[in-house]
């Protein structure tokens, strides 16, 4: 089975050995990047892991647009996509934790009887109080969740999708694919939560904006989950907001985005399973001397601009804001506040 993931990155110099190891032990076969404007060694260590085969690394498409979007419309065109029986869409802070079978993206499929999609929730690892970078597999680091059926008050929670060859796409989304609008009923694609349940018929034919990636997430993780450590440490959140987002302009991340993600009320350390698997292809990885020696080189350049926004006024303050900052999302921490819980 190939299975193709693809990705835009940028300034994520330290975490690319550990996203492609990981990926590779649940069965991805092959790699897809896009980069823009990184400086930290990103786009060095991708060209020289595609000079050793199964990446493929370009520069984004996006000429001051929707960096995302753009790279999607021209993944659909990249033989390594369309020769892929799978292809798999999410960004080197999400890890799919398979509970299925041997924990591969193979046994998922079977679990969920095989669909033309499958959508994963989102589960939101938070900071929990780590300050330091550290050059070690972030999903050792990183174990305190939300409650997996709610966030930020919302009992819909957002996906990330599997999607097979003969899915009937108009084009790829971030977050799940779309068929054409007027595809009859009897065409439509088989498309399953990760327990092997259809979606919702109104997010299958997106029919409601606010559920267009995004449905209930109780009973929908049997079998996969997807975690995502959008915050890690408290120094890579800093470099993270200075850099901004790769997928879109002028997005900030800031106290709101934080404070959303930053729920460590359940203990969830279910794909620590990997570990031994993902440090053993880790060190295989970095047996190659340029790969190590890049990796190395991103992880000083990452340590270095951490140094230097530690010695803003601003980020300082940041820094100190966010140590303070309630461990409840704002509208659980404003509800509590109203009703006199909180001090």
């Amino acid at each position: 089975m190939r299975v193709t993931a693809v990705t835009c990155v940028k300034n994520e110099g330290p975490f690319l050995l550990e996203w492609i190891a990981f990926h590779r032990l649940i069965g991805v076969t092959d790699f897809l990047f896009y980069t823009n404007d990184c400086s930290d060694a990103t786009d060095r260590l991708l060209d020289a892991l595609a000079a050793r085969g199964g990446v493929v690394h370009l520069p984004n498409p996006a000429k001051g647009r929707n960096y995302q979007m753009e790279a999607l419309k021209d993944c659909a065109h990249r033989d390594v996509v369309r020769d892929a029986d799978w292809v798999w869409i999410a960004d080197v802070d999400e890890f799919l934790d398979i509970h299925a079978g041997d924990h591969t993206i193979p046994a998922l499929i079977e679990a969920c009887g095989d669909p033309q999609a499958i959508s994963v929730m989102f589960q939101f690892m938070a900071n929990a109080g780590v300050e330091a970078f550290e050059d070690r597999p972030v999903i050792a680091q990183f174990t305190k969740t939300h409650n997996p059926d709610i966030w930020c008050g919302e009992t819909a929670i957002e996906v990330k999708t599997l999607v097979r060859r003969d899915f009937p796409l108009q084009y790829y989304g971030a977050h799940r694919p779309f068929f054409p609008k007027k595809t009859p009923g009897r065409k439509r694609p088989r498309w399953t939560d990760a327990s092997g349940r259809p979606v919702p018929h109104k997010f299958l034919v997106a029919a409601n904006k606010r559920r267009i990636r995004k449905f209930p997430a109780e009973g929908a993780r049997d079998f996969a989950t997807l975690n995502h450590y959008a915050l890690r440490s408290m120094d890579s959140y800093l470099v993270k907001t200075d850099r901004g987002d790769v997928n879109r302009e002028n997005r900030a991340f800031d106290d709101t985005y934080w404070r959303e993600r930053n729920d460590p009320a359940w203990e969830e350390p279910s794909i620590l399973r990997m570990l031994p698997g993902l440090e053993a292809a880790l060190a295989e990885l970095k047996a190659d001397p340029e790969i190590a020696a890049l990796h190395n080189e991103a992880v000083a350049l990452h340590r270095a601009r951490i140094a230097a926004l530690n010695a803003r006024p601003d980020l300082a303050a940041m820094r100190e804001a966010l140590r303070k900052a309630p461990a409840l999302p704002p509208d659980e921490y404003d509800l509590l506040r109203d009703l006199g819980e909180m001090q």
